[in-house]
């Protein structure tokens, strides 16, 4: 439910190829959620190169919609959907609601990406940060996300800042900063959103986001909404670590993923 297509500046391959791409792979549902960074935008960020930090709105759901007619049917759903980069500006505010009132994304994941004014993937956000400060910050903003002031579906990649956190011990566990963490599960489940688990966790010492222990954590709490992300850039990653996600789940207890669509939740058994 998670991937992007060239329509987001840091990803490879055109959405048709995508689509088709998943089709081709046997997958029930395949969902897109281009990168809309307008939280970079107040913060006065770029992308390297320059390129722009939010995806042509008109241009992707034209293409999608397109898709939807021609892709769609028998065993194979493509759903169309949004990234928005979380940010409490107006105008960021502001802008999201407008893309949603004018395009109806399929679904739309809520993502923390900036902290501080800076990206938590880049060495500025780190700068003058030990690793509990670096950490603590970017779960508190996590917890401010939840209440963002527009529709969002799922929660994504909850520990994206250890992805390529300079420290020597990277993972962000959950008996460290089990009061922060506790306050994102439950805020979730209470939200009735439903928590991503993302395969693309480079360096963060895991091989998902979030690991093991917080899932646990999470049904111990009574979460049971669970997406999977493979947050794919490019075709060769399409339901990259989709296997091994479903057996660890599998093993923590969960029977099911849940995908969002319109308003809708549909329950898919793992």
């Amino acid at each position: 439910m998670h991937t992007h297509s060239s329509f987001s500046a840091d990803a490879c391959d055109c959405l048709a190829d995508m689509v088709g791409q998943a089709k081709r792979l046997g997958l029930r549902y395949y969902g897109t959620a281009e990168h809309f960074d307008c939280d970079y935008i107040p913060l006065g960020l770029t992308y390297e190169g320059g390129a722009p930090v939010y995806t042509d709105a008109s241009g992707y759901f034209s293409a999608a919609r397109a898709l939807q007619r021609e892709a769609c049917g028998g065993a194979f759903t493509y759903l169309a959907g949004a990234e928005f980069g979380y940010s409490d500006d107006e105008g960021v505010i502001a802008a999201y609601r407008r893309i949603i009132a004018e395009y109806s994304p399929d679904f739309i994941i809520n993502s923390v990406h900036t902290c501080d004014g800076a990206d938590c993937w880049y060495e500025s956000y780190f700068s003058g940060k030990d690793r509990r400060t670096a950490y603590s910050r970017y779960l508190m903003r996590v917890i401010r996300s939840l209440s963002a002031p527009y529709p969002y579906d799922i929660v994504a990649h909850v520990g994206y800042v250890s992805r390529n956190a300079p420290y020597a011990d990277a993972k962000l566990n959950y008996c460290e900063f089990s009061e922060l963490y506790d306050e994102i599960l439950k805020g979730v489940i209470a939200r009735g959103k439903i928590l991503e688990v993302n395969a693309s966790a480079r360096g963060a010492g895991s091989a998902f986001l979030p690991d093991c222990d917080v899932l646990a954590r999470y049904a111990e709490l009574g979460g049971a909404k669970l997406s999977f992300a493979s947050d794919a850039h490019e075709l060769s990653a399409i339901a990259r670590g989709g296997d091994g996600v479903a057996a660890a789940l599998k093993k923590l207890g969960f029977t099911r993923l849940t995908v969002p669509c319109r308003g809708l939740e549909l329950e898919v058994e793992l």
